[in-house]
């Protein structure tokens, strides 16, 4: 489909694919567009398109480089835009959301009642985690810094913990799952609160293999894969929910190095967009 851009959401993964940083991952050829989340209308549908109709506020991803004015994108990574959401909120959802889902429940294996978790609960990914595990029914615990508190407290999050002035390994015992949004140091030192035969997903680094094996932990890295029905799901539970979302600052088009500059000094809240029509 052609999709005329209203929005887009920019992930970290923007910033470092374009360091180079992720080269030996993701491997591009030049010139490069940079951007995968995606807000816009349906300008026209390709041969045998039947799900989507010129006109229609869609969602979603494109793995062709989304800051532009027009993109193309495959009808299988979009989904019909929420109706509570203007096109600046729906441009943040599809990767935080579809990477929080699949992290507990594809790979995390959470189950109500289960204790989980989060680091990094104020981001784009970890604030779609609360929500979507306090709405199965498992206890869930948050990181944040100092002034997110009250925020990740707003999302749901039984407990909180300021990890600025906290060791959160030592403060928090017995965890089923943990999901970490973060890596580096909070991921090295979150093992002593995960329970024996827990586990522990990444999103930001490797977890040791060999601390997993002496506390017998289940670990699991992976990329998140968007989908229709997935998007669909996560559509349905926005309008019916509630499950929020968070824009923390908007940017035009032309401002998309101070938006990667944002987005590189770790700003800890909901997603920074550019904002590229009316």
């Amino acid at each position: 489909m052609l999709v005329r851009v209203y929005a887009v959401g920019v992930n970290p993964a923007d910033w470092k694919l374009r360091a180079g940083l992720l080269k030996d991952l993701f491997p591009v050829q030049f010139p490069y567009i940079p951007g995968y989340d995606v807000a816009g209308v349906v300008e026209e549908v390709g041969p045998g398109v039947t799900a989507f109709q010129k006109g229609q506020a869609v969602f979603g991803q494109s793995n062709r480089g989304t800051y532009a004015e027009y993109i193309t994108a495959p009808v299988a990574t979009l989904a019909l835009t929420p109706e509570t959401l203007d096109f600046d909120e729906a441009a943040t959802v599809s990767g935080g959301a579809t990477t929080a889902w699949q992290g507990l429940f594809d790979h995390g294996k959470l189950e109500p009642g289960q204790r989980v978790l989060v680091l990094g609960a104020a981001g784009g990914v970890g604030l779609f985690a609360v929500q979507f595990a306090r709405k199965i029914g498992a206890h869930v615990i948050g990181t944040a810094s100092t002034h997110n508190l009250d925020f990740v407290r707003s999302l749901g999050a039984n407990e909180v913990i300021d990890y600025t002035t906290t060791d959160v390994g030592n403060a928090v015992h017995e965890v089923d799952l943990v999901l970490d949004t973060v890596g580096g140091a909070a991921l090295a030192s979150v093992w002593p609160a995960l329970k024996r035969g827990g586990t522990l997903v990444s999103i930001a680094g490797q977890p040791s293999a060999e601390k997993a094996s002496e506390l017998n932990v289940r670990t699991a890295g992976f990329s998140a894969q968007t989908s229709s029905d997935l998007l669909s799901t996560i559509a349905h539970l926005i309008d019916n929910g509630p499950v929020k979302v968070a824009v923390a600052t908007r940017f035009s088009l032309s401002e998309a190095p101070k938006a990667h500059e944002l987005s590189q000094s770790g700003h800890g809240r909901g997603r920074i967009v550019l904002h590229i029509a009316e």
